[in-house]
């Protein structure tokens, strides 16, 4: 059993953090994509480097999933790019 957590930019997910009942741990960022997402609608809006940026990122509440940490981390990666339109190999 792992509980795992995503990390988002104004709704766009950026990381994932999962631990297990193993004491396994895994955190690791979205494709890249989704930071050149970011950073696109940062500059856009005007955010880019200020606090308006740094408070838009904010974590999920904690959800249970059966698996290792680094299994449920992956599995999350893959549904969030599938929920995206595109793949992690995108």
């Amino acid at each position: 059993m792992a509980r795992f957590r995503i990390m988002t930019w104004n709704g766009i997910p950026a990381q994932v953090k999962a631990d297990d009942d193993q004491g396994g741990r895994a955190n690791r960022e979205m494709p890249a994509w989704f930071a050149a997402e970011i950073d696109r609608i940062a500059m856009r809006d005007g955010l880019a480097g200020t606090d308006e940026y740094t408070a838009g990122f904010t974590w999920s509440r904690p959800e249970v999933r059966e698996g290792s940490a680094a299994d449920v981390v992956d599995a999350v990666i893959r549904e969030q790019c599938a929920a995206w339109g595109r793949s992690v190999e995108d």
